[in-house]
């Protein structure tokens, strides 16, 4: 199943909680390009070289260990690709579309690996548009900034949601729910009651219990 949604709706925390409820495993495809981000940067490439980030990605593969912690180059980077220095960037690296061509396969070949939930930004109308049960999680900005705030302690809040503002503004193109999603505005609502109204979707396309 996929979950998408702009920065801040919950994409994250809800993706990870209902694939520890359901027993599947967790996919966060936008720590893909963050990963990808982070060790472009740590080996001085320059940002906006499609070819040479084309070439990082495919000598480096992206992993998620058990435990949902995200490896690339042997190296776990979970909580170095969640820097503001990386968030400023990410988009470069996420909107080249041989890197996005890259990102999928490999993001394809992860999810061909059993029941999953599959998060990022263009999930279910992109990389699996097959998928069984997709939602598109929304929220409202200043709700999201708060969120992205309290994962970030001592970030400055105005730079923290001008960032995510012009993130919004690049990522546009990508951000197009799939046609078949169900909407959940996440603004009023709890992690936990988030995943009870997933749940029931996926109960109610997968009756099986897969």
């Amino acid at each position: 199943m996929t979950i998408d949604g702009p920065a801040g709706a919950g994409k994250s925390t809800v993706a990870r909680a209902l694939a520890a409820k359901l027993g599947f495993r967790y996919l966060d495809t936008g720590a893909m390009y963050r990963a990808l981000t982070w060790l472009a940067s740590e080996r001085g490439a320059e940002l906006e070289d499609e070819a040479l980030l084309a070439e990082l990605g495919r000598a480096n593969p992206i992993d998620f260990d058990s435990e949902g912690h995200t490896r690339i180059g042997g190296i776990d980077v979970t909580e170095a690709i969640r820097r503001p220095e990386v968030d400023r960037v990410v988009s470069l690296v996420a909107r080249q579309a041989e890197v996005r061509l890259i990102m999928r396969e490999r993001q394809r070949e992860l999810a061909a690996l059993g029941d999953s939930v599959i998060e990022g930004r263009d999930i279910g109308s992109v990389v699996v548009p097959g998928a069984e049960v997709k939602v598109y999680l929304v929220a409202d900005e200043g709700v999201r900034a708060g969120r992205r705030l309290a994962e970030r302690p001592g970030s400055p809040a105005k730079a923290l949601a001008a960032d995510m503002r012009r993130r919004d503004e690049r990522d546009a193109p990508q951000m197009q729910p799939a046609p078949d999603a169900v909407h959940i505005d996440t603004t009023d609502l709890s992690v936990e009651q988030v995943v009870e109204r997933i749940e029931a979707l996926v109960t109610e396309k997968l009756p099986s219990g897969r």
